[in-house]
């Protein structure tokens, strides 16, 4: 089972970016979807963006749209989140989550749909 190891957050001010890091311990080139979550102090946790594997054709949230880039590098066994524009709104743990191998997913942003979760990195964004 691939075990996911999330780097990068940080505090930052808003405006800043920041470039987070999911790195797993197996192969990534036959999962289907990966995807980034967060969760803010007293809030649900929320899907942010997702990547499928085969065309690497990026889901974003509403909120990431225009701010975010997903992306993945196989040969690395790394998932990435590209952060610009930040603001205090992004606040968060942010976690990085992996789909059974050959599921496909109809609600990528869904939690629902992932089965290995990293342990997450704290991103603080002020004002």
């Amino acid at each position: 089972q691939v075990q996911l190891v999330e780097s990068g957050g940080g505090s930052v001010q808003a405006g800043g970016s920041l470039r987070l890091s999911c790195a797993a311990s197996g192969f990534i080139s036959s999962i289907r979807f990966m995807a980034w979550f967060r969760q803010a102090p007293g809030k649900e946790r929320e899907g942010v963006a997702a990547i499928y594997g085969s065309t690497s054709s990026p889901y974003y949230a509403d909120s990431a749209k225009g701010r975010f880039t997903i992306s993945k590098d196989n040969a690395k066994n790394t998932l990435y989140l590209q952060m610009n524009s930040l603001k205090p709104e992004d606040t968060a743990v942010y976690y990085c989550a992996t789909a059974p191998v050959g599921v496909v997913l109809t609600r990528p942003l869904s939690q629902s749909g992932y089965s290995t979760w990293g342990q997450g990195t704290r991103v603080a964004v002020s004002s």
